[in-house]
């Protein structure tokens, strides 16, 4: 189908073109439906594609980090580094597009407002910016679960004259801070990839921290050809091996708790996986980290005696040391030089703890405790994580039921997949599924493979509408919050559970029963005859997908 042929009623709309609409996209044209793909950017990439600030990389190996589905691209693709950085996977996504030929499907620099279905038709009618409406049986939302930047609601914004660039929404053309002085405001995961290269470049940075995060060195290095070569060689069991962890990472699986072992064994594990440089390797060094606090303990007060042997001024370094909430219950980052960054003369840090931010002025950024002025602020606030994007959406469900009311007090809906109510609309990586606390690739392959299976058994057996029962769907929030209950998770105001928005609901979202477990349950729901939805069909449907 070309870019001018759209049939007045198709079979699919994806919405979102990065990883997961490009996949989505590859397996729906494998069984030949028409479809459409709205994009809002210009082009591929999703995350990779606007994410682009300054030392923006991926946290998972590159060779675990990228998509299993056709072995003649993982063969011929070659990685340069251990972990990937933006313009690297940017140019591997493109690669993939222009291989299988994807984007002619896509509508690019076009955003999604509504969805609306039609329980007398069973379809969907899409409307989009450009004002286009598009009538499809299926919807599948591949927004991201990190694709809606946070931007805080900062006293004088609009009074501050100089740029003001956020790490989510980062300018595409070059932006040099060479001689300037820049304001960094956060300190999550984009901060602590941003602040050491922001510093080889600035004459003065300022790093403006209300809660200090654990990060860990991430040993990046060139990616041998020999050692890459060895992994292809055997990459079909490596990925197999992934499948079946708990969140889809290399690295070794655990098998004793921390109360179970020596100090010196403690000291021991904790040091081997500081020096691999493994996302969660600290957390995932014994069983309990995450259940028992004492055991917790004794991992988090390892890294913060690392903090304090890598920061020189003794009072920056107890600033930087994360104290209030349990290590790993916050997003872990992996970074290069984030502490010894702080020793360099022409850095500063600011508690906003102790000083707290007032508000940005013309000249800069003031606090309780003084002024600082800045050619550049820099936003490393984040993201409205996982419902930020798919709640910006106006989505009306059966009888014109919105979304955003069924999801007032939290998401909900069935294996993070269908919510009951809105039919044939699927969410990739959406809430209460592993996503973030997984390898994204992992569980986007698992998902887009279970959506695909689920439309063609719709279309080889004449139906046309698949919906979540509720009393599915209520039961598996309550078996999410379950397993979050069962952990220290919750004793965190992490983005996992939308603490960093004002007036979003506190409810954990992703699922934390590992994406081995989690592709059993949904495999056998589906082997079930998709136990927990209800499958029908119009008497004078013609399904083709």
């Amino acid at each position: 189908m070309s870019d001018t042929e759209h049939p007045a009623v198709i079979d699919a709309v994806i919405v979102g073109a990065g990883l997961a609409g490009l996949y989505q996209l590859y397996r729906l044209r494998e069984r030949g439906a028409r479809l459409r793909v709205f994009e809002a950017g210009d082009d591929v990439g999703g995350t990779w594609y606007w994410n682009r600030y300054p030392g923006a990389r991926c946290d998972i190996e590159s060779m675990a980090y990228s998509y299993s589905f056709s072995s003649e691209l993982e063969q011929e693709w070659e990685w340069s580094e251990r972990y990937a950085g933006q313009p690297e996977l940017l140019r591997y996504i493109r690669h993939v597009a222009h291989r299988f030929d994807l984007r002619r499907h896509i509508t690019f620099g076009t955003e999604v407002t509504r969805a609306v279905y039609d329980r007398r038709t069973h379809t969907w009618t899409v409307t989009t910016s450009g004002g286009e409406e598009v009538t499809a049986r299926f919807v599948v939302m591949a927004t991201g679960c990190l694709s809606r930047a946070s931007v805080p609601d900062l006293p004088g914004l609009d009074d501050y004259r100089g740029p003001v660039l956020h790490t989510g929404r980062w300018p595409h053309e070059e932006v040099d801070l060479t001689g300037r002085r820049v304001a960094v405001i956060g300190t999550g995961s984009s901060g602590i990839q941003a602040i050491p290269v922001i510093a080889g470049q600035a004459a003065e940075v300022t790093v403006f921290q209300r809660t200090p995060n654990f990060s860990f060195p991430a040993r990046n290095r060139p990616l041998a050809r020999q050692e890459s070569a060895e992994r292809k060689a055997r990459y079909a069991e490596f990925r197999a091996w992934l499948r079946g962890t708990p969140v889809g990472i290399p690295r070794p699986l655990p098998e004793r708790g921390a109360l179970e072992v020596t100090a010196r064994e403690r000291e021991a594990a904790y040091q081997s996986a500081w020096d691999a440089g493994v996302l969660g390797g600290i957390q995932a060094s014994f069983t309990d980290t995450l259940t028992d606090r004492r055991a917790n303990d004794f991992a988090a007060e390892f890294v913060r005696a690392k903090i304090r042997q890598i920061v020189d001024d003794p009072g920056t370094a107890a600033a930087l040391c994360p104290t209030g909430f349990p290590l790993g219950t916050k997003r872990p980052c992996l970074d290069t030089d984030y502490y010894a960054t702080f020793n360099l003369p022409h850095v500063r840090l600011v508690d906003l703890r102790r000083t707290p931010l007032v508000s940005l002025t013309e000249r800069g950024v003031r606090t309780t405790g003084a002024e600082y002025e800045a050619d550049t602020v820099v936003l490393a606030t984040g993201f409205d994580a996982m419902t930020g994007a798919l709640r910006a959406i106006d989505i009306r469900g059966r009888d014109g039921v919105a979304l955003n009311e069924v999801w007032a007090a939290g998401p909900r809906n069935h294996l993070g997949l269908l919510t009951a109510g809105f039919p044939n609309l699927f969410t990739v990586t959406g809430p209460l599924s592993p996503s973030v606390l997984s390898n994204m690739l992992i569980s986007i392959e698992q998902h887009v493979d279970w959506i695909t299976d689920c439309i063609a058994h719709l279309g080889d057996h004449g139906l046309t509408e698949i919906d979540a029962t509720v009393e599915a769907q209520d039961a598996w929030v309550r078996h999410v919050a379950d397993l979050a209950a069962d952990t220290l998770y919750p004793e965190a105001a992490s983005w996992y559970q939308g603490a960093n928005i004002p007036g979003k609901p506190r409810v954990f979202m992703p699922y934390l029963g590992g994406v081995g477990t989690y592709r059993e349950e949904c495999d056998a729901v589906a082997a079930a005859g998709y136990r927990g939805f209800t499958l029908s069909r119009l008497p004078d449907a013609h399904p083709t997908v």
